[in-house]
């Protein structure tokens, strides 16, 4: 990492109290800061590494180590004393489900979805032994006590006893209808216990591989049982929330611990963790049924995750769905400090079209409108009863629609926060909205297989479409008459909204259609699809007027350019082909991509297109030579993009992207350079002119992110709910940042290339 940026970070985003930030916080180029904490959290360390999500971490026998098991089928091993990385567990071919320490800490054995457990010896990282045999996942797997013996539990309806010196299968506890969840040695190893999604918990004699005991009880799947340190009493949760503990001789139940959210047992069967919704950690010690403890910070979002403790109960580990391990401080369960904002997954932000405001909607239920000029929270419009799934402004500004699981559209007044409106009718979740281009009309989209027509003014449904399904937003015509609406059962539905009812089907395709969009002047439909085609639909009369061949893979996108004269269509053959609108004829081939290309779009004069591919560029082209003009290296896989008003720069999902060529259109004329920086979010840094300015860490990261139409401000959702503001003077930025990167040498990593820029 570059020492600088790293350094200017730390300034800016550690907690107001902090000494660093007191002492030395003045970066003269950032003119609107970041909300953070007040004091620092009891976060002890992050562990980074992984690419997928953290399905669970164990600590080592002597808490020296922590071993994490993860989507991205590894195994990760880490020094507690410094969070560094020690080794990485390769070898499965699917998810790791679980990770366990042998008795003497030498050995780690994981459980796979790839339905084998892999011993790996932890001084050398390789793997020593693949446990075979199951025919489903396999949920756990732990060592006997003597280091001996690996049992494994497994969605095959069985748990299997393994000898650790030949690796191979020796006992098979079977009997159950449904998956064994989990399975604990007795401290003495005599006995194993198993949970299973049969609602019992059963004991099993090691040594003769019968049934001692059925213990019964529950009411829903049982997620885990253990045995107590004095092997006495087993101890069981399970998903109708509770807790029991048996009488491990006697197979009598001697204590129910309810209403605990989500249950987890410690190791040593002492205490439960309950994950609550207020995105706390709660401990109770299960001897005397009482709250012991709280751990602040871990969010409802990750109740399937495991929390662990070290051994001397000192620290306990979290695993996360952001794809990192957490270590907290457990003597003091104090508040980690306190997110501004939202308090769950930020799913969506977005600028209104003049700027000056930000709408995020989130899974807390909320959508919060912020003050771009200040950074500031400005309205909290409160009335969902569900996840938020997206926010659009009017065309004007004036009104917020937010779409949710809760089956309804609200609409919201910007100026007062106050909601104006609640366009209800649908039976499932709500997708997506999109404002007609008059603002008086709203469509939405929901997982009902319907699309709903609503009157603004009156918030009355004035259309429904029924069976219709397709992951494709409807597309308004320019003079907001039609709506077009591309489904899965290869056509293309027109709907008169003057009316709300259907007035023309455009059947043609064979197979799915990704896009549909009307021409300028609204005569024409084109449509994109997965059957390699795309073809032109007369509006009037709903009848095909071209079918444009030549891609030998599925069309992604279609567009019409700003005249209506030409087409262009982006496909997965790795080309972006223009085409004559009136006549249907090819008119060229731009070929350059080495990957999947995603869409194309044409700038506001028609003179060049713009195509994002999968292989990470994004290429501009002249539409009059069909030649490339630049490629832009985008370092992620762009998901939204469109042209400048000017034409002078990309408008993307991840940030602004601004062009080095000079010329526009073939030579034709001076692009005007109105916009000279820009910022742009890659991996873990905001970059100026894709060079790195700033690390964000863990917390500030990129769930979804927008950036002003000047490309000074950037506002970042997170998934823990924090909405980051963060503005930049380019003027009083040093140099190295204005300039085109020259002679510096690059910088390779999975996700990411950069320069170092001199300190």
């Amino acid at each position: 990492m570059a020492p600088l940026q790293i350094y200017y970070s730390g300034l800016l985003l550690t907690p107001k109290s902090s000494l660093i930030r007191v002492g030395y916080l003045n970066i003269p180029w950032v003119t609107m800061e970041p909300k953070v904490a007040e004091v620092w959290s009891s976060l002890i360390q992050t562990l980074e590494g992984h690419t997928s999500g953290v399905n669970s971490v164990v600590f080592s026998p002597n808490g020296k180590l922590v071993a994490s098991a993860s989507e991205y089928e590894t195994v990760r091993l880490w020094d507690t004393s410094t969070g560094k990385k020690c080794g990485v567990l390769e070898g499965h071919i699917s998810y790791v489900i679980s990770a366990v320490f042998s008795p003497d800490g030498r050995f780690v054995a994981s459980a796979s979805l790839d339905t084998t457990v892999r011993l790996w010896d932890t001084s050398t990282g390789k793997e020593c032994g693949v446990l075979e045999g199951h025919t489903s996942r396999v949920n756990s797997a732990v060592f006997s006590p003597d280091g001996k013996f690996v049992a494994s539990a497994s969605e095959d309806t069985t748990a299997w006893l393994w000898d650790i010196s030949t690796g191979k299968q020796c006992k098979v506890l079977g009997g159950y209808t449904y998956g064994v969840n989990s399975a604990m040695f007795s401290p003495d190893g005599k006995l194993v216990v198993l949970a299973s999604d049969d609602c019992t918990v059963r004991l099993w004699d090691t040594s003769t591989s019968k049934q001692y005991g059925v213990l019964e009880g529950h009411m829903d799947h049982i997620s885990s049982a253990v045995f107590l340190p004095n092997g006495k009493l087993v101890a069981s949760t399970s998903w109708d929330n509770t807790v029991r503990s048996w009488d491990a001789s006697t197979g009598k139940q001697c204590r129910v611990l309810a209403g605990v959210n989500s249950p987890k047992l410690s190791p040593d069967g002492k205490f439960v963790f309950s994950v609550s919704e207020d995105d706390t950690v709660r401990l109770w010690d299960l001897s005397t049924e009482k709250q012991c403890g709280v751990l602040e910070g871990y969010t409802y979002n990750d109740s399937l995750y495991p929390i662990v403790f070290s051994p001397d109960g000192k620290l306990a580990a979290s695993a996360s769905k952001n794809d990192t391990v957490k270590l907290w401080d457990t003597s003091t369960g104090e508040e980690c400090g306190v997110l501004e904002g939202h308090t769950d997954v930020v799913n969506s932000v977005v600028f209104s079209p003049d700027g000056k405001l930000v709408a995020s909607a989130s899974r807390d239920y909320t959508v919060r409108l912020w003050n771009t000029p200040l950074g500031k929270e400005c309205g909290v419009l409160e009335g969902h009863t569900s996840f938020l799934n997206s926010v659009v402004f009017s065309p004007n500004g004036k009104l917020v629609a937010s779409t949710s699981w809760d089956n309804t559209v609200r609409l919201w007044d910007t100026s007062t926060g106050k909601e104006c409106g609640v366009l209800e009718g649908h039976t499932s979740g709500v997708s997506s909205a999109v404002f007609s281009p008059d603002g008086g009309l709203i469509a939405s989209t929901s997982w009902d297989n319907t699309v709903r027509l609503w009157d603004i003014s009156t918030g009355k449904e004035c259309g429904v479409l029924r069976d219709h399904v397709s992951d494709v937003n409807p597309a308004f015509s320019p003079d907001g008459k039609l709506v077009a609406l591309a489904s899965n059962n290869y056509t293309v539905k027109l709907w008169d909204t003057s009316t709300g009812k259907e007035c023309g089907v455009l059947e043609g395709h064979t197979s799915y259609i990704h896009s549909a969009v009307f021409s300028p002047d609204g005569k024409l439909v084109a449509s994109a699809s997965r059957d390699n085609t795309v073809r032109l639909w007369d509006t009037s009369t709903g009848k095909q007027c071209g079918v444009l061949e030549g891609h030998t893979g599925p069309v992604n996108s279609v567009v019409f350019s700003p005249d209506g004269k030409l087409v262009v269509s982006a496909s997965k053959d790795n080309t972006v082909r223009l085409w004559d609108s009136s006549t249907g004829k090819e008119c060229g081939v731009l070929e350059g991509h080495i990957s999947n290309v995603k869409s194309a779009v044409f700038s506001p004069d028609g003179g060049l297109v713009a195509s994002v591919s999968k292989d990470r560029t994004v290429r501009l082209w002249d539409t009059a030579t069909k030649t490339t003009i630049e490629i832009i290296e985008t370092h992620d896989i762009i998901t939204i993009m469109k042209f400048s008003n000017d034409g002078t720069h990309l408008h993307t999902s991840h940030g602004i992207l601004q062009f080095e060529s000079s010329l526009h259109a073939g030579g034709n004329r001076e692009l005007a350079r109105t916009l000279t920086h820009s910022l742009y979010v890659i991996d873990q840094w905001i970059t100026c002119n894709m060079k790195r300015l700033l690390w964000l860490p863990v917390d500030y990261r990129r769930y979804c992110s927008a950036v002003n139409d000047t490309g000074n401000l950037i506002v970042i959702g997170s998934r823990n709910g924090r909405v980051t503001f963060i503005s930049i003077d380019f003027t009083a930025l040093p140099a190295a940042y204005l300039q085109p990167p020259v002679n510096a040498a690059p910088i390779e990593s999975k996700s990411f290339l950069g320069y170092y820029l001199p300190c």
